[in-house]
């Protein structure tokens, strides 16, 4: 009952969030522009529901010379390749909000386990066990709100399979609430040579 509300919800909201945040939409656009020039967003192929494939949008927060698919930890000196603007946009969160876009096609949900890489396949195993590859992916989760980059793989999943059992308009409201608060105190962000870094920022 709750998942078809869910999605309503979802529409809804990012429907609202995308008309409100339309200004700061064109501000980090016209600052990403003209530092260097190059592309606004950055697509990146992801695991969906059920290990559908799909595109993740971004803010682009890396030089243009970046190598792609290739996770942040993976770099040999991530911090060379982040922009200027890019830094700021990591520190608030605010390169992930272009994600309004895949809820609204209803690719990824407001809260659910964030969607791993398509090549991130000791992640994807381990959600198999924990059943959270059947949900659809969202732009924050129970697993982002305790611990984010900072967590083992295993871990991680199964915090995502806790929000299997748990779901419910309540948690998410609660996993929303919490997920303000960790970004404001950049809770569990980490750049670098991090193993459990597998956001595949760019």
């Amino acid at each position: 009952m709750y998942r078809a509300l869910k999605r309503i919800l979802d529409i809804l909201l990012s429907l609202m969030a995308i008309c409100g945040l339309s200004w700061l939409f064109v501000i980090i656009a016209l600052c990403i522009k003209l530092e260097d020039g190059g592309s606004i967003l950055f697509k990146q192929r992801r695991i969906g529901r059920d290990k559908k494939e799909f595109y993740i949008y971004k803010f682009r927060t890396m030089r243009l010379d970046t190598p792609k698919d290739v996770p942040t930890h993976l770099l040999e000196d991530p911090q060379s390749y982040i922009t200027r603007v890019g830094k700021l946009l990591r520190k608030s969160s605010l390169d992930e909000i272009p994600q309004l876009f895949n809820i609204l096609r209803g690719e990824m949900s407001l809260v659910g386990p964030r969607p791993a890489l398509w090549n991130q396949y000791d992640l994807i195993a381990e959600r198999d066990k924990n059943g959270a590859n059947a949900l659809t992916p969202g732009l924050t989760g129970w697993a982002q709100v305790n611990g984010r980059d900072e967590l083992p793989i295993e871990v991680k999943a199964r915090y995502d399979g806790e929000y299997v059992k748990r779901i419910s308009l309540f948690f998410d409201i609660y996993i929303i609430l919490k997920t303000v608060v960790s970004v404001f105190k950049a809770d569990g962000v980490k750049e670098g040579a991090d193993e459990n870094n597998i956001d595949g920022k760019k």
